[in-house]
């Protein structure tokens, strides 16, 4: 994995030079070279301007410090050319305090510094050492809105100063100088001067294979805060228990990499998190290929989209799409790879939670098939095709609280979320526990208010489970073979299939629907009563129930409504053949409540009983 994340970054150009990385800022202070000297200008915000969730601009190629090389030698530093409002503007409560205060020293220090090559930096540095300056910048800031952690940079006139290429060299000898004596990121002496006694340490690198003095502490991954990680970065490899030493090596010596290899696979996986990443209940989904894809042809985000894509259908296009590579017209993406990372962060690492890889031909040919198993039909009689997949994987919980973190809210689904993610990318079988949440919110929601009272806000995420329930059949596997109920599970309504569950759900459907003509409004609807003891002992209910449901026919007042509704339920007992069982198992009621769902979806489709309330003299 790590070596072709480290491929991919050399692949795509992205820097992975140590000591370098790509940053995000929001703010630039902007200045100019006045006849007196540099003078303040205005603070422009970068990127979406305005927007709340704007992250600001990306700049390439950052100067960058490791920790080891922050806590070097003892003595309190920032970064370079690119640190937050706090550290260059000291702004924020805690700007006053000494930690706060000496970094802002260190920060002009640098600029100082790298004066003496880049002369631009002297004229920045002597207006921060400026305090009415200063204060300006810091009004402006709050004037802004700008938070202390926001990143800050500078612009003299045109240019943005990070971005020009005359600190680079001074950069470079900068790092090499401090940690003397421990070489950069404290994995020894610098390898062009390395003693004949030092090469002892020297290891394999685990990703190029070439010996290397390996780094004791890896490079931080970007982009995890809001899955779980911190904002400062998350390591993906570290050590830092006696338990995890091996041979007496310590830290990230017992996975012995480079700095320049731990650079490449770190701008690998920034790079992913940042720009090609998917969001699934509480982690972070990243997928490359081994071969450029066009983006048009990159089907994973087709995932998060849904199959009802605006600008066109996602089933035909997939299915183009898999005949063009299996009749060779499309030769370049057939002999193509995937790869998929789904990635969160706890207490500062990263945590892996699932890796897949596997032909590009088979990526597409299971996001069709998953497309197609997840077809459903509404309520208002249309099908619709899969929603996006983190609303599929959601749909599995209870509303979420308005104080609750997304974080806490989807904990739950760790085992489901991965397992739907296999199943829609593998073709893997859903699980049963999917199916459990499903027949269990189901049944809450069946016996709450929200059916009869609230229809319209409810009706989608019934749908979604629905769907849900039809994909697990659609990819239940027995005896090594295709299950004998696969071909019987349609989006809509089936008046044959051959399950006695799922034709007790259709009852149900049409004693709630008769109850609703004959009466109208009701307290508690008998749909509300008995749903859930009807899917779990149907024997024990429906008899009565029907018995009950010979009383509201009676008050049924058109007579063509009455007659259609005695011809439904008289059908439906035919397909059970008087043989009800008396329990249900899980996966039986997940068929009643798929029989109970299409029911009522095929009685407004097929216009069985009018959505009104009656017209009086259609007994004529």
């Amino acid at each position: 994995m790590l070596e072709l994340l480290a491929k991919y970054a050399h692949q795509r150009g992205l820097e992975a030079e140590p000591g370098f990385a790509p940053k995000q800022v929001r703010w630039a202070i902007a200045c100019a070279d006045g006849p007196s000297g540099c003078v303040f200008l205005d603070v422009i915000e970068l990127g979406e301007a305005g927007q709340p969730r704007n992250k600001g601009q990306l700049f390439a190629k950052c100067p960058d410090l490791s920790q080891p090389e922050m806590v070097a030698g003892g003595i309190t530093k920032s970064h370079f050319l690119v640190d937050t409002a706090q550290v260059v503007a000291l702004l924020g409560d805690n700007a006053a305090q000494p930690k706060v205060t000496d970094k802002h020293k260190y920060f002009i220090g640098l600029l100082q510094r790298c004066a003496t090559v880049m002369p631009e930096l002297g004229l920045v540095a002597s207006l921060l050492e400026s305090a009415s300056t200063l204060d300006a910048i810091q009004n402006r800031l709050t004037a802004l809105k700008a938070r202390p952690e926001d990143k800050v940079t500078f612009r003299l006139g045109a240019r943005y100063l990070v971005d020009l290429d005359g600190w680079h060299d001074w950069w470079r000898l900068f790092r090499t100088q401090l940690t003397a004596g421990e070489g950069v990121n404290g994995a020894g002496p610098s390898r062009a001067h390395q003693p004949q006694a030092a090469r002892e340490s020297l290891a394999r690198c685990m990703l190029t294979g070439q010996l290397t003095a390996p780094l004791r502490t890896h490079p931080k991954i970007k982009g995890l805060a809001q899955f779980g990680g911190i904002a400062s970065g998350d390591a993906l490899i570290s050590f830092d228990k006696e338990a995890f030493r091996s041979y007496g090596l310590e830290q990230s010596c017992n996975a012995p990499v480079s700095e320049e290899a731990a650079n490449a696979y770190r701008a690998a996986l920034d790079y992913l998190i940042r720009e090609h990443g998917q969001t699934l209940a509480g982690v972070r989904i990243v997928h490359w290929f081994k071969e450029r894809v066009p983006e048009e042809d990159d089907v994973m985000p087709w995932l998060s989209e849904g199959a009802d894509r605006q600008d066109r259908n996602a089933q035909e296009a997939l299915q183009r799409l898999l005949s063009s590579i299996r009749t060779g017209q499309r030769a370049d993406l057939g002999a193509n790879r995937f790869y998929a990372l789904s990635l969160s962060g706890v207490s500062g690492r990263v945590m892996v939670r699932d890796w897949m890889e596997g032909r590009f031909e088979e990526l597409v040919g299971n996001i069709a098939a998953w497309f197609e198993d997840l077809e459903m039909v509404q309520l208002s009689g249309d099908v619709r095709q899969a929603p996006g997949i983190e609303r599929l994987v959601t749909s599995l919980l209870l509303p979420r609280k308005r104080d609750q973190q997304y974080v806490d809210w989807v904990r739950p689904l760790g085992a489901e979320r991965g397992a739907l993610w296999r199943s829609a990318v593998r073709g893997d079988p859903i699980p049963t526990s999917v199916l459990a949440r499903v027949v269990s919110l189901n049944t809450r929601f069946h016996v709450s208010s929200a059916l009869e009272a609230d229809l319209p806000a409810g009706e989608t995420l019934l749908r979604i489970r629905m769907a849900l329930v039809r994909a697990y059949w659609k990819r239940k596997r027995t005896g090594g073979g295709e299950n004998g109920m696969t071909a019987q599970l349609g989006p809509y309504l089936n008046e044959s299939h051959p399950s006695p569950a799922y034709h007790c759900g259709r009852i149900m459907a049409v004693l709630g629907e008769i109850q609703r003509v004959a009466l109208r409004d009701v307290g508690a609807s008998v749909v509300q009563r008995y749903y859930g003891a009807a899917s779990a002992t149907p024997a024990l209910v429906l008899g009565r129930l029907v018995r009950l449901a010979q009383f509201h026919l009676d008050k049924v007042e058109s007579r063509k409504r009455r007659d259609a509704l005695e011809q439904s339920l008289a059908g439906i007992w035919a397909s059970i053949h008087d043989h009800v069982p008396a329990t249900l198992t899980l996966e039986e009621q997940s068929l009643f409540a798929l029989g109970y769902y299409q029911q009522k979806a095929a009685a407004k489709r097929e216009a069985i009983v009018p959505a009104d309330h009656g017209e009086k003299g259609d007994d004529q």
